[in-house]
């Protein structure tokens, strides 16, 4: 139990190519080890002929040790089917850092959906290319570390980034509006395990000034999306993304205060359901849970 007296769950995600009886292979093995199943969502790819599965269970009475739960399971069915799979415990607590750089919209909805404890997470580290926001990190206690960018100095700087997240800790990051590009070897180090939000504007209006261009062409809906970064830039698994309809009575200034309630909206329920392990990530797209 927790300290809410909630009981300790496993969470098992699974994908492998599909075939009959899946669901009952992998239900039986969880019942026969005495395991009380809480949630199981499945979907399967009709063109992919791929089966993925999201199944927790109570760990209350379950017979095996979750540290050898990887070989029983592996040997036991895993193998058989072809299986990719991982396990988390619900008593994990993820630690994330966040980078950003002078904007402070997404900083605060993320920092205070932490500090009202909706989510299960710490935030030990903020990094950032401007000293900005220190103040924002001060007020919540958390360590800011800044590292300005250039085009020479990028990869010494990245390096001293990627030391800190391992010095940390950190189990994933979020860009929270950090206006960088990371390098290939940044992200091979954390694979969707770093989060970004950006405008869902691209690749139309690209740009210091995405808003103003948009305004200028009299757009009607305006968005957010938030992927996994991979080395394509803008072009990782989306995971969440919104819309909201906006018309000519809009301003610049109404269309980017609309777009910031969608970047933090989009941006929380992304990491959400990346700490809720909801995500599944399949070639360059994502199955996403409730």
């Amino acid at each position: 139990m927790d300290e809410q007296g909630v009981p300790h769950s496993a969470i098992l995600l699974v994908s492998c190519p599909d075939r009959s009886g899946l669901v009952a292979t992998i239900t039986r093995f969880i019942h026969e080890n005495n395991g009380n199943i809480i949630n199981l969502e499945q979907y399967v790819d009709p063109g992919e002929k791929v089966f993925f599965m999201r199944l927790e269970w109570d760990l209350s009475h379950f017979s095996i040790p979750l540290h050898t739960f990887g070989e029983t399971f592996q040997n036991a069915i895993a193998t058989e089917f072809g299986m990719e799979w991982s396990l988390h415990s619900s008593s994990e607590k993820p630690r994330m850092a966040i980078f950003v750089s002078t904007h402070s919209h997404c900083l605060y909805d993320i920092l205070s959906h932490a500090h009202a404890g909706d989510w299960n997470v710490e935030i030990p580290l903020i990094i950032s290319n401007h000293p900005t926001l220190e103040p924002v990190a001060k007020k919540f206690g958390i360590d800011y570390r800044v590292f300005p960018m250039t085009s020479d100095n990028k990869r010494t700087q990245e390096e001293k980034e990627l030391a800190l997240l391992r010095e940390y800790q950190i189990d994933f990051v979020v860009l929270a509006r950090y206006m960088q590009i990371l390098t290939a070897e940044f992200v091979t180090h954390y694979p969707s395990r770093v989060i970004n939000i950006h405008h869902s504007f691209l690749p139309a209006f690209a740009g210091a000034k995405p808003y103003h261009s948009a305004h200028d062409r009299g757009v009607k809906l305006i968005g957010a999306t938030s992927h996994y970064v991979t080395v394509d830039l803008d072009a990782g698994p989306i995971i969440e993304q919104e819309i909201v309809r906006v018309s000519h009575a809009d301003s610049v200034d109404d269309l980017i205060r609309k777009g910031r309630d969608l970047e933090k909206a989009v941006l929380s329920r992304a990491i959400w359901h990346h700490l809720r392990r909801n995500i599944l990530v399949f070639r360059n797209r994502t199955i996403v849970f409730a």
